[in-house]
């Protein structure tokens, strides 16, 4: 489908098999179904996902509660995502998604309706764990330049700093000075590529820990 009039058709032709009456390019509205006994229905066509496409939907709402996005289904290595992404978008504004197929097959992926969304309680607790986890305030909101600074990397600049004072260390003696309970397994998983196992039980720095202290040196001052 090339132009937005391509997915008129067939989003007409399924209206109409739910008993609508349907009428293109009525005021400002792409498409308008009507039918007896139910509010009138509003759909707002675009060959894909964009900011206008939301905006000219939102003000629709003043017409009628059942709108209505359509839009080509999305092709691609991104497309489920993008397509879970704005169907939660719409939910969450009280919009109807519509995906055309490019066969014709219409889908309707949501129907308008009020938004209500479940708290996921575990994913709640592991928010306030990290945020208790994290010493000082490291990380600008919305800032990504040298990355995010989480609990866990501090453990880990924990550890490497104790190493580049004072040398290959046990693992229990690193736990001991720094207060990191896990920093034999921290230290042996290395995720960071920071740590060098010179023996059982006993780590030391690899160049990359000591350029990884460098370059979190802003960010491991902020948690003194």
């Amino acid at each position: 489908m090339d132009r937005e009039q391509d997915l008129y058709p067939p989003i007409k032709a399924f209206l109409q098999r739910q008993g609508y009456d349907v009428k293109g390019e009525v005021g400002a509205a792409d498409i308008v179904a009507i039918r007896e006994g139910s509010d009138p229905v509003i759909v707002e066509l675009k060959l894909k996902f964009s900011l206008a496409l939301f905006h000219q939907a939102i003000t629709r709402l003043k017409l009628t509660d059942q709108v209505y996005i359509a839009v080509c289904k999305p092709k691609g290595r991104s497309a489920r995502r993008m397509l879970k992404d704005n169907l939660a978008l719409c939910r969450r504004l009280g919009l109807g998604l519509i995906t055309v197929r490019m066969d014709g097959e219409v889908e309707v992926q949501c129907d308008p309706g009020p938004y209500a969304p479940r708290k996921d309680k575990k994913k709640t607790e592991r928010l306030l764990r990290e945020f208790d986890r994290l010493e000082g305030d490291p990380n600008a909101g919305g800032a990504t330049r040298h990355g995010i600074v989480t609990a866990y990397r501090q453990d880990a600049l924990k550890c490497a700093s104790h190493l580049a004072e004072c040398g290959a260390s046990k693992g229990s003696d690193v736990a001991m000075a720094t207060g990191v309970t896990e920093a034999t397994r921290l230290m042996r998983d290395n995720h960071y590529g920071w740590f060098d196992k010179v023996e059982k039980g006993i780590y030391g720095l690899t160049d990359a820990g000591y350029d990884g202290l460098k370059h979190w040196a802003y960010s491991w001052e902020q948690t003194d």
